[in-house]
């Protein structure tokens, strides 16, 4: 308890006694995403720095927001919780472009398995556009997707994430006979390693879109496919060939297939990051359109790059 107390004594000291030294710019307006369009912002936590911008951060959060960042044990978890929610409140404030919606005055509500939800119309009394979002984050990279009257869940991994125990025991043990099956067929240690983590970053996306919980939905009960794929592997598509990401729900029929879009990328280069949106049940049946994606890196308060088409966002399935 002593070591808690003396983190937060620290972590309140170490950002407040640069408070006056930096001056911070307000946030731009983004148009809303169209419909069945991504938008995607990430924080790189070793580009922030600058303890008056990260005191900035701390007053645009709840006290109980605040209160959940000092729990954490340590000082760079105790960043990440705050870049992580700082993120969510300056990223959904950046859609409202008449200004009147601050990053502070956004409050949240938790569905009945724990989702996160914008409460909207305690907003300055707006009745605005169902925006929806998630967020994902590792100890380099902090993530949030957002759409407009489409559930969303995303999931961001480190490409060299390290498994302690035996990929294939690791498999059996969580994902479902069809997916044990690719990695089994995979010879190549390192190969076997990134299938595993992709698939992993799509089932923790499509559970999180379902805003069900992990226990209602474990990864047992479905199955990630990936149609055209000359053997179901993602590093082997060819140029000409687009892959479509199909789940396959033993549970609950009616939850799966069309009705949800994938997407699988590489970002900033070290991670992989997917994205699972529902789509419009009127095209059900008559195949999924690839997702449209804005990707932008920020520094919330400071600087915003849209990387999309650049080397920072490299897509491996489901993009346009």
């Amino acid at each position: 308890m002593l070591l808690l107390l003396r983190h937060r004594l620290n972590f309140v000291m170490n950002i407040r006694c640069f408070q006056r030294s930096f001056s911070a710019t307000s946030l731009s307006p983004v148009q809303l995403p169209s419909p069945m369009e991504t938008h995607l912002w990430y924080i790189l936590p070793n580009e922030v720095k600058n303890a008056s911008l990260l005191n900035q951060y701390l007053e645009i959060l709840s006290p109980c927001e605040k209160e959940n960042v000092f729990r954490m044990r340590g000082d760079q978890l105790q960043r990440r919780a705050l870049l992580a929610r700082a993120l969510v409140r300056t990223t959904i404030a950046r859609y409202q472009t008449n200004s009147q919606v601050k990053p502070r005055s956004l409050n949240f509500k938790k569905n009945i398995y724990g989702k996160p939800e914008v409460e909207w119309q305690d907003v300055d009394g707006s009745h605005l556009l169902p925006l929806h979002f998630n967020i994902s984050h590792t100890s380099s990279i902090i993530a949030c997707g957002v759409t407009v009257n489409s559930a969303i869940g995303i999931d961001v991994e480190e490409k060299q994430r390290k498994l302690k125990n035996n990929i294939l025991a690791f498999a059996r043990r969580y994902f479902s006979p069809y997916e044990v099956g690719l990695l089994t067929a995979i010879s190549d240690p390192e190969f076997q390693r990134q299938e595993f983590i992709k698939l992993w970053t799509l089932k923790e996306a499509y559970v999180k879109a379902l805003g069900r919980g992990f226990s209602t939905a474990p990864f047992k009960t479905f199955t990630i496919r990936f149609r055209t794929a000359t053997r179901g592997h993602l590093s082997e598509r060819r140029d000409s060939e687009a892959f479509d990401v199909v789940v396959d729900s033993f549970d609950d029929p009616k939850n799966l297939t069309s009705n949800w879009q994938f997407a699988l990328l590489e970002l900033a280069g070290s991670h992989y990051a997917a994205i699972c949106i529902e789509g419009d049940r009127t095209t059900e049946g008559n195949g999924t359109r690839p997702m449209k994606l804005t990707v932008r890196r920020t520094i919330p308060f400071v600087e915003d790059e849209c990387v999309s088409g650049s080397d920072a966002v490299v897509a491996l399935v489901g993009l346009t």
